[in-house]
């Protein structure tokens, strides 16, 4: 297994079979669920690992503890992924303690029946500490970010912030892909909500010295920390990552799809920087959302629907809406043959987000592109290229 000091050891496992992530996110590459032991006067595992993956992790942690035993484990989040195997760990190594927090110990019952569990707990609250010999894990908390239990520890010895799902990404750890993309992608589809709660974890991070970084999911990151937490910063302030428009559109019979792709190269004839279009029927929703918070203009464009919007577009507005979207200028494109209804609908679930300049004009297409809604797309493109 994979050293990150002499004495610290990932124990983790990829799992590269399943397909829903959270039973929502599609995970083409995986997703690895990370573990460390670190070995010391005290033997101390940092959270365990997903059911589907224990036989593994339980291979790793014994190859590392030689026949050791366990002496703490310390449990940052409780979510399943991370939790599942904590009754087994409790069961193999009975005098092992269990430290968490008073939220951990709180939820922790809901998930295991643990005996002796007042006698094994050790219960930490921000900036505590534990020694274990050559090394000091220093608590801080960091409610929400994503769940309420959630706390981060850092290690004084080699400074080392073990993040819980903070700095994580999707893919597993044998994938060769960069570390952007898929961080970004996990960032606003798991934790992006809590970007107040974020915006406070940071907030006591720049108070540390860190070289190295150990997130429950996705790889160690051990150079250029300050790109990594700079992207933090960026996203968590809801604040646009890149100068560039998003087109998202909701099309049933292809008619609203040849107006987005028609904007799409009015954009670029206009120089717009960047232009991405998603079909919200076919594409990841994860991506789409992603892409959403990523650029600082969006388009909507839908088919009216039963007297409102085509369900991909509903779907789409209230994900982002419940994720905190705010900060961006939008523009709105429907299309209805007979009652266009799009639009309104649309408006009304964008009127409850925070910070939004609607970019008008509001552009209706009945039915199908005519010079007159072509001259729309025109009009909408020049204006909010200039905002």
């Amino acid at each position: 297994m994979e050293k990150v000091t002499e004495n610290i050891r990932y124990i983790g496992v990829d799992d590269k079979s399943i397909d829903l992530f959270e039973s929502q996110y599609i995970v083409p590459n995986g997703i690895s669920y990370n573990s460390y032991l670190i070995k010391d006067e005290k033997n101390v595992v940092m959270d365990t690992v997903d059911k589907r993956a224990t036989d593994k992790w339980l291979e790793n942690l014994e190859k590392e503890l030689q026949g050791e035993k366990v002496d703490y484990l310390v449990i940052l989040h409780l979510e399943p992924d991370h939790s599942s195997n904590i009754a087994l760990l409790c069961e193999k190594y009975p005098e092992m303690k269990l430290i968490g927090n008073i939220k951990t110990f709180a939820f922790l019952p809901q998930f295991f029946d643990i005996p002796n569990l007042e006698e094994r707990k050790i219960v930490v609250k921000e900036n505590d500490s534990i020694n274990i010999g050559k090394h000091t894990l220093r608590f801080y908390m960091a409610p929400m970010v994503h769940w309420p239990e959630v706390m981060v520890a850092y290690e004084e010895t080699n400074k080392i912030l073990f993040s819980a799902d903070a700095f994580g990404k999707f893919g597993a750890l044998d994938t060769d892909e960069e570390w952007l993309c898929e961080a970004r992608r996990y960032y606003f589809n798991i934790v992006g909500k809590y970007g107040i709660q974020v915006q406070a974890l940071l907030k006591k991070a720049a108070m540390l010295d860190i070289k190295m970084i150990c997130p429950l999911h996705g790889p160690i990151l051990k150079e250029n920390l300050s790109y990594y937490i700079n992207k933090y910063d960026i996203w968590s302030k809801y604040e646009p990552e890149d100068d560039g428009v998003f087109i998202a559109y909701a099309s049933i019979h292809g008619n609203t799809a040849k107006a987005a792709k028609k904007l799409a190269e009015i954009l670029q004839e206009k120089g717009a920087k960047k232009v991405v279009v998603s079909d919200l029927s076919r594409e990841d929703m994860a991506e789409c959302i992603e892409d959403s918070f990523r650029y600082d203009k969006i388009i909507v464009a839908a088919s009216s629907y039963n007297a409102g919007v085509f369900p991909p577009m509903e779907q789409f507005l209230r994900l982002i809406k419940e994720k905190n979207y705010q900060n961006r200028k939008i523009g709105i494109i429907e299309n209805g043959t007979w009652a266009p209804s799009a639009a309104k609908t649309m408006l009304e679930i964008i009127s409850n987000m925070k910070d939004i300049k609607i970019v008008e004009p509001k552009v209706t297409i009945k039915t199908t592109l005519k010079e007159d809604s072509i001259k729309q797309l025109e009009n909408l493109a020049e204006n909010i290229l200039k905002v």
